[in-house]
C-alpha cells in the first residue's frame, strides 16, 4: 500500500472512531509552536477557528480558536475554552502551561513535568464582590521548574524538592517513597544495588502526545490526554496513560490514569497521588477528615500527635513536619474519600477513590511558616511511601504481568458553602460507623 493512501486510511479510520464515540480531538501543540516575539510567547495554535487564535487579555497565555465551546460545541450551555502559556527565563524556560476553563473553575496543567496540576482557581460571590480562590499552596520553589535543570540525585537523592510546587505531582512509577537503596537483577542475571531517589521520575517526565479531546454532545466533558513514559533498556518498561477532565459549569475535576507494563515480563509498579493544599483553605482550626480503620504515625515525632492527627495548626515557624498512614474505609461500591475544609466548615475540598485503585492513603502535615511552605499533603497510593525495600517486605509493591495494566481514578470536588460540604460530612461518618478507628501510638 502507498504510503499517502495507508495515511488517508488511518485518518478515516481515526475520524470514525471519534465519530462514533461522540468525540472531538485536537492537538495540543508543543512549545513555542508559531509563537511571534513577545514576553508571553504561545503562537497561533491554527486550525479552523477564526483567524488562528488571540492572547488572552491578561497577556498571560494564548486561546486557541479552536479550543473553545463557541467552536466545538456551540450547543453547551457554558462557555469552556483550553489556552497555553509558554514560560522564559530562569529555570522555568521552556515550560508550557495548558490551562481549562469550565466556565466555572481553571486547573493549569504541566506536561513538562508529568501532567501535574499546578493550581486550581474558581471565584466566590461575597455580597456585592467576587473572590477569587487558588487551591494550592505557596512554596520556596516559585517557579514551574523546567526537569532539563533538576537533579534527581542531588542531596543525597532529595533533588526532586527542587521543582515541587504543584497542587498534584504524581510520585512514581518505578518508586514512590524516601530516597534509599534497593536490590535489582541486572540483565546479567547477577543482583546488583541502587539508589532510588524521592517519589520516582515520573514528575519530572515530559509528556507526549498531548491532546484536547472534548465530548459533542451533553455533558460535553473536557479531557487533556497524555502519555507519559519510564523506560530504559535492561530496566523499567512502564507507560503511563492519563487523563486529566472536567464538565463544564462545574467545580469538579477528574484524575484517570493507567499504568502499563510494556515488557513481556512482570515488573513492579508504584503509584502515589501527592495532593498538595495551603492557605487561604488551610488555616488554624482546619480538619482533615477520612474513614479510616487503622493510623499509623509515621516516626515518634509524629506519634506526639497521633490523636490529634486532622487538626491543622496555624503557620508556625521551625516546625518540624508530621506523616500519618491510614487504611481507609470504602463502602459498598468500593470507594471511600477525604476531606480538608476550613475552619468555618463552608469551603472545602474532597477526593473521591476506589480502595481496590488505590489502597493506602498518607497525611503529610508541614505546618511551617508561610515563607517555608504552609502546606498538607492528601496522598492516595497503591504504597505508603516508604523506601520501597520497606514497602515491598510488608507486601505493598504491585507487580504487573507482561503487558498489563493497572488503571487509577480520583474524582475532586471544590466545596462552596455549608450545604454543599454537608453530604460529604454524612458520608464520611457513615462510613466512619461501619468500622471502629484503630489509632496506633507507636509508629
Amino acid at each position: 500500500m502507498k504510503p499517502l493512501l495507508f495515511a488517508l486510511l488511518a485518518a478515516l479510520i481515526f475520524a470514525d472512531t471519534a465519530a462514533a464515540q461522540n468525540q472531538i480531538v485536537r492537538p495540543i501543540p508543543p512549545y513555542g509552536t508559531a509563537a511571534p516575539a513577545g514576553p508571553f510567547g504561545g503562537g497561533p495554535i491554527g486550525g479552523k477557528g477564526k483567524g488562528g487564535g488571540k492572547f488572552m487579555k491578561d497577556g498571560k497565555g494564548f486561546l486557541g480558536a479552536d479550543l473553545t465551546s463557541e467552536v466545538l460545541t456551540p450547543d453547551c450551555p457554558t462557555p469552556w475554552s483550553v489556552w497555553t502559556r509558554d514560560l522564559h527565563g530562569g529555570r522555568q524556560d521552556g515550560v508550557q502551561l495548558i490551562s481549562i476553563g469550565n466556565g466555572k473553575m481553571t486547573i493549569t496543567v504541566v506536561p513538562n513535568r508529568g501532567m501535574g496540576i499546578l493550581a486550581v482557581s474558581h471565584t466566590i460571590a461575597d455580597k456585592d464582590e467576587k473572590i477569587h480562590r487558588r487551591i494550592g499552596w505557596r512554596s520556596p520553589v516559585q517557579e514551574t521548574v523546567n526537569p532539563a535543570f533538576m537533579n534527581l540525585t542531588a542531596r543525597g537523592g532529595l533533588g526532586w524538592l527542587e521543582g515541587f510546587n504543584e497542587f498534584m505531582c504524581r510520585c512514581g512509577m518505578e518508586n514512590v517513597g524516601q530516597p534509599g537503596k534497593d536490590e535489582i537483577v541486572t540483565n546479567t542475571g547477577a543482583k546488583a544495588e541502587v539508589d532510588l531517589t524521592l517519589h520516582g521520575k515520573v514528575a519530572n517526565i515530559p509528556a507526549r502526545n498531548v491532546e484536547l479531546v472534548v465530548d459533542s454532545k451533553p455533558p460535553y466533558r473536557i479531557r487533556i490526554r497524555a502519555q507519559i513514559d519510564e523506560k530504559m533498556m535492561f530496566g523499567t518498561n512502564l507507560e503511563l496513560q492519563t487523563e486529566i477532565s472536567t464538565e463544564p459549569g462545574t467545580l469538579e475535576f477528574r484524575i484517570e490514569d493507567k499504568v502499563i507494563n510494556k515488557s513481556s515480563q512482570p515488573q513492579e509498579f508504584q503509584m502515589l497521588y501527592h495532593t498538595n493544599i495551603g492557605k487561604p483553605l488551610l488555616e488554624e482550626g482546619a480538619r482533615f477528615l477520612a474513614p479510616v480503620k487503622r493510623v499509623i504515625p509515621v516516626n515518634a515525632h509524629s506519634a506526639k500527635d497521633v490523636k490529634a492527627f486532622g487538626d491543622i495548626a496555624g503557620p508556625t515557624p521551625g516546625i518540624i513536619e508530621q506523616a500519618y498512614f491510614f487504611h481507609p474505609i470504602a463502602g459498598k461500591n468500593g470507594e471511600t474519600l477525604a476531606l480538608l475544609h476550613n475552619k468555618a466548615k463552608d469551603e472545602g475540598l474532597s477526593m473521591r477513590w476506589s480502595v481496590k485503585e488505590l489502597p493506602y492513603l498518607t497525611l503529610w502535615k508541614n505546618t511551617a511558616a508561610i515563607e517555608d511552605g504552609y502546606v498538607i499533603g492528601i496522598e492516595p497510593g497503591t504504597s505508603f511511601p516508604n523506601m520501597r525495600r520497606v514497602e515491598r517486605k510488608a507486601g505493598r509493591v504491585p507487580r504487573l504481568e507482561g503487558g498489563k495494566s493497572h488503571t487509577m481514578r480520583i474524582d475532586f470536588a471544590v466545596h462552596v458553602g455549608v450545604a454543599s460540604l454537608e453530604p460529604v460530612f454524612d458520608r464520611i461518618e457513615a462510613l466512619q460507623r461501619m468500622e471502629k478507628v484503630v489509632i496506633e501510638d507507636v509508629p
